[in-house]
């Protein structure tokens, strides 16, 4: 296979890197693109350096598969590119979720709608992701009415500048304005500030969680509200998740649910303090469910929490195991 990894210097782009070589993904050529910035570094994959190279470059070397993370506007702007001289594109922005032409796709949940002619593959937000891995086995057996999610997100979801300035800030370092990610202190602090704001009141972020998780689920009918705070971690995303079923459900069943459902780790042990959390979730690739408990306050509701590494599961992981079923299915 000839694979083409689109923002690879990034945070998400190098651990795409990462997972291929991990997972050893059938790469016969490697082709690293990047931004003209970063045209001629170096990238280091299975023990070898390739260069990076432009976006031209990039779609002229005619790629089996390229794999994108490189931001909204340029997957905008040259998706549509590397598709139209044959390449399947995953992409990992938000620029093709809500399209309806576009599958929006978590493999555990619904690969099977790919087709070949699937030319651009957009993969979900971070934060949706891991909390459909726990809902969508739930909504099979009891039928989901209801979900609200609260998320504590890591800043690397924001990107390395946002890492850098926690940890200038954690060594009591000043920073100039234009060195900051966010206009407040991100240590030591909590910021329910996503994305940008809209005109609901919501951020960018909250409503990817309400539209991607009807989307995967396949679902209009389920009503998601969500609250996205950015917490001073670098192990992955948390989330309460909140959810009211049609059907009642007996607790036991959804442990065994959780325990047999692909991708998810149950860590539910409050009597030994076994809960999920992204420091233990850091470097994984399993979605981590615990803290599992009915609602007292209304009937059929469920109360659970859900930790994921959100630059693996929740976006390098997903878009390796896209590409790995295309090769898996001959849909490329």
């Amino acid at each position: 296979m000839k694979i083409a990894v689109v923002g690879v210097t990034g945070l998400v782009g190098s651990t795409m890197l990462k997972i291929l070589e991990e997972r050893d993904f059938p790469i016969e050529t490697l082709i690293p693109v990047a931004s003209s910035r970063s045209v001629g570094k170096k990238v280091k994959f299975k023990g070898k350096e390739f260069e990076v190279v432009g976006m031209e470059d990039g779609i002229a070397a005619k790629a089996d598969i390229a794999i994108f993370s490189a931001g909204g506007g340029t997957s905008l702007e040259y998706a549509p590119k590397f598709a139209e001289v044959g390449t399947t594109v995953v992409d990992n922005s938000s620029a093709w979720r809500m399209d309806p032409s576009k599958k929006l796709i978590v493999p555990e949940i619904n690969a099977q709608e790919l087709t070949k002619e699937d030319k651009i593959i957009a993969n979900p937000n971070c934060s949706t992701i891991q909390m459909v891995l726990a809902l969508a086995p739930l909504h099979q057996k009891y039928t989901i009415k209801r979900v609200v999610v609260s998320t504590y997100q890591s800043v690397t979801g924001t990107g390395k500048n946002a890492v850098d300035q926690m940890m200038k800030e954690r060594a009591g370092e000043s920073l100039s304005k234009e060195e900051m990610a966010y206009p407040y202190r991100i240590d030591m602090n909590v910021l329910p500030h996503i994305d940008v704001f809209l005109d609901n009141g919501y951020t960018k972020e909250e409503m990817k969680m309400v539209n991607e998780t009807k989307k995967i689920m396949g679902d209009d009918s389920i009503q998601v509200t969500a609250t996205c705070v950015r917490i001073p971690t670098v192990g992955g995303h948390s989330e309460s998740v909140n959810i009211e079923f049609e059907n009642d459900f007996e607790l036991n069943d959804v442990r065994e649910i959780m325990q047999n459902t692909a991708g998810i780790v149950l860590e539910d042990d409050a009597a030994n303090l076994k809960y999920p959390m992204p420091i233990n979730a850091h470097n994984r690739d399993e979605t981590f469910v615990g803290r599992l408990r009915r609602d007292e306050t209304q009937a059929n509701t469920l109360n659970m929490w859900i930790v994921s590494d959100n630059l693996r599961t929740g976006a390098a992981t997903n878009a390796v195991q896209i590409a790995e079923y295309l090769v898996k299915h001959d849909l490329v």
